[in-house]
């Protein structure tokens, strides 16, 4: 990831994140002032690979920021999806 930006608004961050998970699908909604609902799901099925809530955000972040929400989803991905529909999106 770019660390040449100083502070992304959520809309942006979520975009990187959007960038970052292609080709499953990506989107994140704020639940709370300071944390935010994450949902990878499959663009062809729409079926949800994995939804996340209460991930720590900010409405503007930098990128140490965001790298931790995408560590944080990547994390959860791993321990709760299935290595071969993972292997489909690698």
């Amino acid at each position: 990831m770019n660390k040449g930006f100083s502070k992304v608004t959520f809309p942006n961050a979520c975009q990187l994140m959007r960038w970052h998970f292609h080709p499953m699908g990506f989107e994140a909604t704020m639940d709370a002032p300071g944390s935010l609902v994450a949902r990878l799901f499959d663009r062809k099925s729409g079926e949800t690979l994995i939804a996340i809530a209460g991930i720590p955000c900010a409405t503007v972040m930098n990128a140490a920021d965001v790298e931790l929400i995408i560590e944080a989803i990547e994390a959860e991905l791993e321990a709760f999806t299935p290595p071969e529909l993972f292997k489909s999106y690698a």
